[in-house]
């Protein structure tokens, strides 16, 4: 059984395209076996990105579990000011973010291969995830704080998280780290948290 936070390099190629649209902003994606949400667009995602307001403060954005790209593509599109980075344990997940970065015309998002924060060599103003929940508790835990380390003071998490699957303990995990959680939206039974570094 292959999952999307593996390298598997023995799943064969089954690749498509994705024509998405949120809030008035288009975006062509390729998709292929072995990456999270290949057939549509995951309604967190969608959620999560219609609920992100960044300031003008944050210069750069970390999109951690990027994924095939829908994140950092999105965000590139509506601040095109910002630098934006794109990371995911999976490098076949990584070649598409690179491949929907030209499809999209979005030359200020950088995509690597990285296990968390282990290749993130730089500081941000925001983290941006839809956290590998399948992973586990401890990796998911492990990413927020990767996070807390990598923000720069007054840095912002936003965080995607279905209820079912761990968002209340998502919520007293940030509370412990950053001193606050709050819950911006609920719908669908996805919370979309948000916390600051102070």
């Amino acid at each position: 059984m292959s999952h999307y936070y593996l390298n598997d390099e023995s799943l064969m190629h089954e690749e498509q395209i994705l024509d998405v649209s949120i809030k008035d902003v288009s975006m062509r994606l390729h998709t292929d076996k072995g990456v999270f949400s290949k057939g549509a667009l995951d309604y967190g995602t969608r959620v999560l990105l219609e609920t992100i307001q960044l300031s003008d403060d944050v210069k750069t954005v970390v999109d951690m579990g990027s994924g095939y790209g829908p994140i950092s593509i999105y965000l590139a599109k509506v601040y095109p000011d910002k630098a934006i980075f794109a990371y995911d344990v999976n490098e076949r997940a990584i070649e598409l973010t690179n491949k929907n970065i030209k499809e999209n015309k979005v030359n200020h998002v950088k995509a690597q291969v990285s296990f968390l924060f282990d290749n993130v060599n730089h500081k941000a103003d925001a983290v941006v995830t839809n956290p590998p929940i399948r992973a586990g508790k401890k990796t998911v835990f492990q990413l927020y704080e990767g996070a807390y380390q990598a923000l720069n003071d007054h840095g912002v998490l936003y965080v995607v998280i279905q209820k079912k699957q761990g968002a209340p303990s998502s919520v007293e995990k940030l509370q412990s780290l950053f001193g606050n959680c709050t819950i911006l939206e609920r719908k669908s039974g996805y919370w979309i948290l948000f916390s600051q570094k102070f």
